[in-house]
């Protein structure tokens, strides 16, 4: 079986849908589909997701399933004390009720690489974080529905591995955002999801292919052939948009910070 990970193009996120380079990149998508036979679509909830699969979709006249578990990883820190979690997170406001919530992956490296437990594949589920927010009901969640689809297309999960009842070269296409695409990745290389949230980035549009193994007969194992590939947008001599990434070098003002 072949998973094929894309994340949506430039985002224009008032909207919710895709900026005028992000349609651009949207369409660029396309070819890499066309000579595909694609078992099923399966696409996020939310617009930017949508807008960048329907260029694919109507080039192919194919449809797409849409899951809720596919929107981007909401997981929120729920900070009222001002004494919690107040260190490492980024723009940091309050309200009259206290802080107000953040985003519980988007840490500063001085807080969250000062804490084994966010390496630990088990131990971040322990965490700081995780005592002030919902991030493990939201990622048991996501890998939950996901595990359960993977069984349909014969796949079934069995502690580490995962049991090939009915193994096949299927391909399935997923549109999402980077956050989920990374809760996805750790889930089928057993790893902290702390670790690709802060050591990856995914470009809009990048595509991340991942293939089983089945070295031994009935046990699969997912590898990933590319992480983040964006030769559709090399090819066209388009750079990746900048969306995702922060400063390169803290100097820099005109990069994200």
């Amino acid at each position: 079986m072949r998973l094929m990970i894309v994340r949506h193009g430039d985002p224009d996120y008032e909207h919710d849908t895709l900026t005028e380079r992000g349609w651009e990149e949207a369409k660029l998508l396309v070819p890499r589909f066309l000579k595909l036979n694609v078992k099923d679509f399966y696409v996020s909830p939310l617009g930017r997701a949508k807008d960048t699969a329907s260029c694919t979709l109507k080039a192919l006249n194919r449809t797409a399933v849409e899951c809720d578990w596919l929107r981007e990883f909401p997981a929120e820190l729920l900070v009222k004390d001002s004494e919690v979690l107040q260190k490492g997170y980024p723009d940091t406001r309050k309200d009259e009720n206290g802080f107000l919530p953040r985003i519980t992956w988007d840490a500063l490296p001085s807080y969250w690489t000062s804490r084994p437990e966010y390496f630990d594949r088990h131990e971040w589920r322990n965490s700081e974080v995780a005592a002030h927010s919902d991030i493990v009901e939201c990622y048991d969640y996501v890998t939950g529905n996901f595990d359960r689809l993977l069984a349909e297309h014969g796949y079934v999960r069995c502690g580490n591995y995962y049991r090939a009842v009915k193994p096949n070269r299927d391909i399935l296409v997923f549109f999402c955002h980077y956050g989920l695409e990374c809760v996805l990745l750790s889930h089928l290389m057993n790893v902290s999801p702390f670790v690709l949230w802060h050591g990856t980035v995914m470009t809009p549009t990048s595509v991340t292919t991942v293939f089983t193994e089945e070295r031994e007969e009935g046990i699969a194992y997912f590898r990933a052939r590319a992480i983040g590939d964006v030769s559709h947008l090399s090819a066209a001599g388009l750079e990746p948009s900048f969306s995702a990434r922060f400063c390169e070098t803290y100097d820099d003002w005109s990069e994200r910070h």
